[in-house]
């Protein structure tokens, strides 16, 4: 058996990374295949080191663009990657173009493939990550889903219950055996109590009368919090152009990207989260910490209703009253949900075996 895996962006290696281990455990043949979609050599290679998984096979380097460019790019050189491996199987991670671009391509080749964290929706199909989520999900084979939710969105949607299969969160799986490694690499001088903000959606970034009540929000909070910022690329450029400058002494400290251990101990021991990443929701919920998440909707509603977070969207009065809230010991409590415990790439592994051995 021949199993290719297609990654495109840093949300995609920490979810390949336990299907990868778990599959080489079994002495099944893989290849990896690195799109470019977003690609830092510093930061890139470092994510690969510390998860353990191997140089790919093959990097298609098609870099940035627009939607419709990127995805076409994607498609036009993998079709030639896909042709000469001839693999028994494709397996694609989350929601990013490289997911959709490789989902079309093994559709018009009939070559089966499996979707890892399929059915996740916001049902706001503004987000291009919906389209994709949507699109892939109707091409998939094998939708290997994190929750009950993801099952009942597929169902809904007409696609076979014999083609679902509900594993659980595989990013978990990455937090579960990293974290320990991760606490030990949080520098030993942090302000306490600290919040850690992560902005990179457009909606939020490419707006400055969006971008600046967010952050005066927290610089202006009367508890005092320091707010730990590691800068997207997208949004320091968008800082630069917006011509905003750092205030109120060292109460912000803007970091550059982190890699993954580095970022997971700022989280685990951060007082509070505000972001609009879709992953770190679920890491905060796992980890126990408060999440405040600037966006209208969520495609993890397991999040909130089991975990630790909450829905802001741009109500900055509201975001101030959440973080008071929480540093004065009302911080809204949560649980772990169901199979994000840390096996879910060994389960997708058993599940792909069973399907294409």
């Amino acid at each position: 058996m021949h199993l290719l895996h297609v990654v495109g962006a840093r949300p995609n290696f920490v979810k390949v990374a336990p299907v990868y281990r778990a599959l080489a455990d079994h002495g099944v043949r893989q290849t990896l295949v690195h799109t470019g979609q977003h690609y830092d050599a510093n930061m890139s290679g470092v994510f690969f080191g510390q998860l353990g998984i191997p140089d790919p096979d093959e990097n298609l380097a098609v870099g940035s663009g627009s939607h419709a460019q990127q995805t076409a790019a994607i498609m036009t050189a993998f079709e030639a990657v896909v042709l000469r491996y001839k693999p028994d199987a494709v397996v694609v991670y989350g929601d990013v173009n490289s997911t959709v671009a490789a989902a079309l391509v093994c559709a018009k080749l009939s070559i089966p493939v499996a979707h890892v964290e399929a059915g996740l929706r916001s049902f706001d199909r503004t987000m291009p990550e919906e389209v994709n989520r949507l699109l892939t999900d109707q091409l998939a084979d094998l939708l290997f889903t994190p929750s009950d939710d993801a099952n009942l969105n597929l169902l809904r949607e007409g696609i076979a219950p014999e083609k679902i299969d509900l594993v659980g969160n595989v990013m978990i799986d990455t937090l579960v055996r990293l974290l320990p490694e991760a606490e030990k690499s949080v520098p030993q001088d942090l302000p306490r109590p600290y919040g850690l903000l992560t902005l990179h959606r457009p909606s939020n970034v490419d707006d400055q009368d969006v971008l600046k009540p967010i952050l005066t929000t927290l610089l202006d909070l009367a508890l005092a919090p320091h707010i730990l910022f590691p800068v997207h690329p997208r949004t320091k450029h968008r800082l630069r152009e917006f011509g905003f400058h750092w205030g109120n002494g060292d109460r912000l400290r803007v970091l550059d990207p982190q890699p993954y251990l580095e970022f997971l101990g700022l989280q685990r021991r951060a007082a509070f989260i505000v972001t609009d990443s879709g992953g770190i929701q679920e890491e905060a919920t796992f980890l126990g910490v408060p999440c405040l998440t600037l966006r209208e909707n969520t495609e993890r509603p397991v999040t909130i209703t089991r975990g630790t977070n909450i829905l802001i969207g741009r109500d900055m009065v509201r975001l101030g009253a959440e973080i008071e809230k929480i540093l004065g010991g009302q911080a809204k409590s949560g649980t772990t949900p169901p199979l994000w415990d840390g096996k879910t790439g060994e389960r997708i592994a058993d599940s792909l075996i069973k399907r294409y051995h």
